[in-house]
């Protein structure tokens, strides 16, 4: 999770890598915790280690933590999986989904998205001032709509007969029907399926459903509120990629803080390891994880720095306060161990927010923010777009690893993933705690409702498996724009590197000193530089950038 908070701020590098326990009571957040997610007196306030599922032994309460050096022993039988799998299922149909950050939707014409395997149609409809969100199919001749546009009148038109469609989903208008007779528009044969939307934390969110009988889901069920996002006096700085491997891969990947040291060594700073304790030029170490409570709702998970929560089926979610790094008992012998920490800084907090959107089998998107309520400034000083360079170089640090490994896993079954995977120590306990969460409650995995083969998509070229352009630049408001900027600066240096070159040439030269001479040939060297430097830092921001851990 920490991966990457590293680029959204970098005055605030921090680690949740460390093997100490914290003394210090942690100020509460001043978030809510999800409602399904708290403890009730009626929980047990222990459970033994083999209870229900064997193979998770990774997952454990805040009351019963592994003791040191216990093995996760994924050998078990097959029996005990199928056990877990027995509990109660989570639909995966009965829930609010995130289409987009609105900051990055124009409402001049129409957005097409697909989500759980769904193609929708995103468009704002003046009419009714209101973000819509359409099943992506002209139910003339099937063509998408998200390849119209919006006519004079306010309509989503399809471009392909130029039917056209109202707020509700209704046909107001086919160009070939008789002008005079029955109005065949008005046939529900000639309706588009709406789907209910809302916004809310700046995002715009769907129900997978568009039954008329959830036209009124919103007054029932609303997403997952963070106030944070809301908050004016913290940052709502927001990221959108869309990934070459699965839902499943992703959430565990974010889960994961074990691998920050190896797979992003390089490009953001962790917690300087102890020379007692490092074994190894990237300073891993044992990590200190416990799962609170684990059910359908999710899962709350303690880590040394605060909470995380996982809130099913996209969010999840944690907060910290830097400057609060607590220290390694292994730093000095002489430590005094009863010494208490330093408290923590109440006014100074971040948070990591990830919404993992399952798209189709090997794809996903992600949504990532960072709000805090420090360096606010910093966010309307420096555009979107540079935060967005770190940000984007962290997720390809690993994308090959996990587009492979999500193939290997397919191989042997996402059921075996516990016969296959060795997970020996507690820096796994999250992932551990969502397999076992998909195993349980989730099918072992997205329902996809019978719209796939259930094959992956064969691996692209690396360059279509590392493309920027497709995958973030075009649905970014602020990277397209600043493609667009940059490329036009690029032209603009070329031409006034070859224009001052002609205008030399031309030029007598018994007319021209010697220093201007100088000054109107470096002028245009430095033009004619500048624009090839200006098109390789295009290229590998916003179109492609390739990732060697090799030379790292």
């Amino acid at each position: 999770m920490e991966a990457l908070k590293a680029s959204s701020f970098p005055s605030f590098h921090r680690s949740v890598i460390s093997t100490r326990n914290p003394r210090t009571k942690f100020e509460n957040p001043i978030f809510n915790i999800p409602p399904t997610l708290q403890k009730t007196s009626s929980s047990p306030r222990t459970r033994s280690r083999r209870a229900d599922f064997k193979v998770f032994t990774a997952v454990s309460t805040a009351q019963d933590v592994l003791s040191a050096g216990e093995v996760l022993d994924f050998s078990t039988p097959e029996q005990d999986v199928e056990t877990e799998m027995k509990g109660e299922k989570f639909d995966w149909y009965a829930h609010w989904y995130p289409l987009m950050p609105i900051c990055d939707l124009d409402k001049r014409r129409p957005h097409g998205k697909k989500v759980i395997g769904i193609d929708v149609v995103i468009w704002w409809d003046r009419n009714e001032n209101a973000w819509k969100v359409f099943d992506d199919t002209c139910p003339h001749r099937l063509a998408p709509l998200s390849e119209g546009r919006i006519d004079q009148w306010g309509r989503l038109q399809c471009v392909y007969h130029g039917w056209c469609f109202g707020g509700s989903g209704d046909c107001k208008f086919i160009p070939q029907a008789p002008r005079e007779g029955h109005p065949i528009h008005t046939s529900k044969k000639a309706c588009v399926a709406a789907y209910p939307s809302c916004v809310q934390n700046g995002i715009l969110w769907f129900w997978p459903n568009s039954d008329p009988q959830y036209e009124d889901i919103l007054s029932e069920k609303k997403p997952h509120y963070i106030p944070e996002l809301d908050d004016p006096s913290f940052t709502n700085t927001m990221i959108t990629r869309d990934i070459p491997y699965g839902y499943e891969i992703l959430i565990e990947n974010l889960m994961d803080p074990a691998h920050v040291p190896y797979a992003h060594y390089g490009i953001m700073r962790t917690t300087k390891t102890p020379a007692s304790v490092k074994a190894d030029r990237e300073g891993g170490r044992p990590l200190e994880i416990s799962i609170e409570k684990l059910d359908e709702n999710g899962f709350i998970s303690n880590q040394i720095f605060g909470k995380n929560f996982f809130v099913p089926p996209c969010l999840y979610y944690g907060y910290f306060s830097p400057g609060a790094s607590p220290k390694n008992p292994s730093t000095s012998s002489t430590e005094n161990k009863d010494e208490p920490l330093l408290p923590v800084p109440p006014q100074r907090k971040a948070f990591l927010i990830f919404y993992c959107i399952p798209v189709c089998p090997g794809n996903s998107r992600l949504i990532f923010a960072s709000p805090r309520n420090f360096g606010v400034w910093i966010d309307k000083v420096v555009p979107r777009w540079i935060f967005h360079i770190g940000q984007n170089l962290i997720l390809d640090s690993d994308l090959y690893l996990l587009h492979v490994e999500e193939r290997k896993i397919m191989d042997v079954g996402s059921t075996n993933w516990h016969k296959s995977c060795y997970v020996p120590t507690k820096s796994d306990a999250l992932v551990v705690s969502f397999r076992r969460w998909l195993n349980k409650y989730g099918g072992t995995q997205v329902d996809w409702r019978a719209k796939y083969t259930g094959l992956l998509p064969p691996t692209p070229p690396r360059e279509q498996l590392f493309d920027r352009y497709w995958s973030h630049t075009v649905i970014c408001s602020s990277c397209s724009h600043a493609h667009k900027s940059l490329n036009a600066l690029e032209i603009a240096l070329q031409i006034i590197s070859f224009a001052t070159i002609a205008i030399f040439a031309m030029t007598k030269q018994n007319m021209v000193s010697v220093a201007a001479r100088n000054t109107v040939v470096s002028t245009a060297v430095l033009c004619f530089l500048g624009s090839k430097w200006l098109s390789h830092f295009i290229y590998k921001t916003f179109r492609y950038h390739d990732y060697d851990h090799a030379f790292r």
